[in-house]
């Protein structure tokens, strides 16, 4: 029995990371939350002055996904897919708070109130 040939094991890593590092990103959800979902700047976005280099020259734009379509029925398909109704779901969850993220890495201080059984009794 001759020698077995080594499996490949790079299984092409350059160019996974070739297309996560020139693909276009969105926005993130906390900055939707913050801003975009706010009804004067809802307001501005869903009515936005022609733009000939976006899509649909701006005036079809999902503010949950922050993307633009084509065409006004491409955004009323949009609305029904699951792509964006995993959004909005996502969207509804509360944005995590600074210190909220500092007592989850163990920084913050704690709230709690020790037990009358944990308290030393002194002698």
């Amino acid at each position: 029995m001759g020698r077995l040939r080594r499996s490949r094991v790079h299984k092409a890593q350059r160019d996974v990371h070739r297309a996560t590092r020139t693909r276009a990103r969105t926005r993130d959800i906390d900055l939707i939350q913050l801003h975009d979902l706010d009804p004067k700047n809802r307001a501005k976005l869903e009515s936005q002055p022609i733009d000939v280099d976006r899509p649909g020259l701006g005036q079809h734009y999902c503010v949950e996904c922050a993307k633009y379509m084509e065409t006004d029925a491409a955004l009323k398909t949009h609305w029904k897919s699951k792509v964006h109704k995993r959004r909005v779901k996502a969207l509804k969850e509360p944005v995590y708070t600074i210190e909220e993220a500092e007592r989850a890495g163990g920084l913050g201080r704690e709230t709690r109130k020790p037990k009358t059984g944990d308290v030393a009794q002194p002698s």
